[in-house]
């Protein structure tokens, strides 16, 4: 690990987001091995690394759907390690995948207000939205804030890719989150909808801090302020993004010869 380690583990008592010598088994397969990682309120950090580094593993941690084998995960000074996945979210943490968990039958309006509902106090209950419902009122504004206004009323299935990724950004956003995991959210985006997502991940209020896992260097290295990079299931470099790039070993192991 390389020396800005110390400038990122110093903050740990403000941490938005502290592992600390996670380890998580599959049988005799270590997909996990000792990682710690500190991340402070409002930091935006990308962890990168090639297939089968353990990016996606390490989000599954966290987000409680394969609890780690061992070590500890706090959340805003929460121990939250063995928390189910719905307590952490009702923490404040949220999540995109890799692949689209969206109603395709429904609206994007119809989207995002299941979303703020689904965070929301009264999401049980029976009553149908009226013209001054507050939570209609918030995914209005999650949906002007991911740039999709113009096709609010359409389906889901009608939608572009990269549209329905947008889409997953507002559902991300439901219920003032506090943390969120985007789990390459550029995949399959064209050079336009790459743009349209940095634009949406620059704009988002200064508060809510995030990890990107993102195989397009050119979107995360844009987008964030901080990198850990992993390498076969353990934590290979921290350090900012020019550092990152500029990195012989990084560049050899990840960015290939012509990356620029």
């Amino acid at each position: 690990m390389d020396s800005t380690t110390p400038r990122f583990s110093a903050v740990a008592a403000g941490a938005a987001l502290e592992l600390r010598g996670v380890t998580r088994l599959f049988g005799a397969l270590a997909a996990l091995t000792d990682v710690t990682i500190t991340v402070r309120p409002g930091e935006r950090r990308a962890v990168l690394g090639s297939n089968g580094a353990g990016k996606t593993t390490l989000f599954n941690c966290v987000t409680g759907d394969f609890p780690p084998s061992s070590g500890t995960i706090r959340f805003f000074g929460e121990d939250i390690t063995h928390f189910p996945p719905y307590e952490r979210i009702r923490r404040g943490l949220r999540r995109t995948y890799q692949i689209s968990a969206l109603f395709p039958g429904l609206t994007v309006r119809d989207n995002v207000y299941l979303a703020c509902r689904g965070v929301s106090r009264g999401r049980f209950s029976p009553l149908r939205p009226g013209t001054n419902d507050a939570l209609m009122s918030a995914a209005e504004t999650l949906i002007q804030a991911v740039h999709l206004m113009p096709v609010r009323e359409q389906r889901v299935s009608e939608l572009a890719h990269g549209q329905q990724r947008q889409l997953e950004i507002a559902l991300a956003l439901a219920g003032a989150p506090r943390f969120i995991l985007f789990d390459e959210p550029a995949a399959g985006l064209s050079p336009t909808e790459r743009r349209e997502l940095i634009e949406i991940l620059t704009s988002l209020p200064a508060h809510i801090g995030y990890i990107i896992i993102e195989h397009d260097m050119d979107v995360a290295l844009r987008v964030v302020e901080s990198v850990t990079m992993m390498h076969n299931g353990r934590v290979f470099k921290e350090g900012l993004p020019h550092e990152i790039e500029a990195d012989p070993e990084v560049q050899e192991l990840y960015l290939g010869a012509g990356h620029e």
